[in-house]
């Protein structure tokens, strides 16, 4: 999921409808199985260093109790007092006014970085982001809301965990018109402003950086100049994660819906397989359905702007959307299933919390085939400060984790690997887990052909 260091390029993706725009309503999907929990072994038969198929204690992803304490901490009662408050705000569209102090985007925007200062037990750094919009003739200068949690590793990657503040009347420049937007995207913001409260307590590795974008509604302007930003800056975005209409309503079905475009050869794919399982370790009665796409269809999310870049960026959404609700009167903060939302917030502070946590992500290893079919040897610097490495041998038509591989630390970086399908295209990526289970972000994923003589990571 590292970024790597070469730009592609942004593509402006200027579609018809809005990006919160009216649709038909989704075919329902079947609930997805939620992600089984790995269960410890006793590995005492194993000789130090010797691969092994199923967990070891010292190295298994785990459940972390720092973590589940924070997962269990989620408020409800905070989350629906942050969407009264931004419905409060009557009409949060960039084009209406900024001189009001309780109207329009201008006080959201001043009451986003106030809430961000107070829940951040001094360690959040809150600053704002100016950029230029011309949309339909208009002109206006937005202001994103940045968050940052600084980590204590020296290292350019962050995490970031995103939202977009503003909303729209069925019209997208109206800036006057009543225009609630308690799930969209009231409960996202709600979301960020939870998970910074409860995080901001404790220190990190990783730094996060929680963005509350604004210009999405008129084409993702906001996530575009951060994006682009970061890029000058040499920011190391190892995930960009962006939740949308989260809020739910009583009735729909349990679960979480994740889009992730090429998810089978993608750094988009690869964080998606990385949220899915921690997600199912931590908040396994809520699922997560894995759709292969970068959104619904002739929609988009603040997302697109990450992947556009060659970063890995995903959207979460609720399982079945409204569309009668959609920029309209009727999407207001007694409709929202704060249980259902509750549980979107502890996946988040889950899959955030271990990736911030856990070691720093391994170099990307040299793999090469060895005498025998179906035989490989891994060599990849270690840390010694970390109890162990996972090691992902995915087959490359699989779209989720298959079982790990592990290695204790101090027998890690020159591993062989036997008995693997020599017929099988897989996809290689490695990542480094602490003594508390917490499980990091992945290298790179190398491609392994079949019947290759012997291949190395670029």
């Amino acid at each position: 999921m590292a970024l790597r260091k070469q730009f592609i390029g942004f593509i402006i993706m200027m579609v018809g409808l809005a990006g919160c725009g009216l649709v038909e309503a989704p075919e329902h999907s079947p609930v997805p199985t939620p992600v089984a929990t790995a269960v410890p072994w006793d590995v005492s038969q194993f000789p130090a260093g010797e691969m092994v198929l199923d967990p070891v204690s010292n190295v298994v992803p785990k459940v972390d109790p720092l973590i589940a304490g924070l997962v269990e901490s989620v408020s409800q009662q905070q989350l629906m007092g942050y969407i009264q408050m931004m419905q409060s705000f009557g009409n949060r569209n960039v084009f209406s006014v900024t001189d009001d102090p309780s109207f329009g985007i201008g006080a959201t925007r001043q009451w986003l970085v106030d809430e961000f200062t107070r829940v951040g037990n001094g360690r959040l750094q809150v600053g704002i982001q100016e950029f230029p919009v011309y949309y339909n003739g208009l002109a206006t200068t937005p202001y994103n809301v940045v968050a940052t949690l600084p980590g204590h590793m020296e290292s350019n990657d962050i995490i970031v965990v995103m939202a977009h503040y503003d909303n729209r009347a069925p019209g997208p420049t109206d800036g006057e018109t009543y225009a609630p937007g308690a799930n969209d995207n009231g409960s996202g913001i709600a979301l960020l402003l939870e998970t910074a409260r409860l995080l901001s307590g404790f220190e990190w590795n990783q730094t996060i950086v929680f963005l509350a974008a604004a210009a999405e509604e008129q084409g993702t302007f906001g996530s575009r100049h951060f994006v682009q930003t970061a890029f000058l800056d040499g920011t190391n975005i190892i995930a960009a994660i962006n939740y949308d209409a989260v809020g739910g309503r009583s009735g729909i079905p349990q679960y979480a819906r994740l889009f992730a475009p090429s998810l089978r050869d993608s750094p988009s794919g690869e964080l998606a397989r990385y949220y899915e399982y921690i997600a199912g370790l931590y908040v396994p009665q809520f699922p997560v359905e894995v759709i292969d796409a970068l959104d619904r269809e002739g929609r988009w999310g603040d997302h697109r702007e990450f992947v556009n870049a060659g970063m890995p960026g995903i959207r979460i959404i609720e399982s079945v959307e409204d569309p009668d609700m959609v920029n309209s009167r009727t999407d207001t903060w007694d409709r929202i299933d704060y249980n259902y939302l509750q549980q979107m917030v502890q996946m988040n502070i889950a899959v955030v919390a271990n990736l911030a946590g856990a070691p720093h992500t391994p170099q990307t290893p040299i793999i090469q085939a060895m005498d025998s079919p179906g035989d490989f040897w891994l060599r990849w610097p270690t840390d010694p400060d970390v109890a162990g490495y996972a090691i992902s041998f995915r087959p490359l038509t699989e779209g989720s984790f298959p079982t790990f591989r592990f290695v204790r630390a101090n027998q890690a970086g020159n591993v062989a690997l036997t008995g693997l399908d020599p017929n099988t295209i897989y996809a290689v990526s490695v990542t480094a887990l602490d003594e508390n289970g917490r499980l990091g972000d992945f290298t790179p994923e190398v491609i392994i052909e079949p019947n290759l003589a012997s291949a190395q990571a670029p």
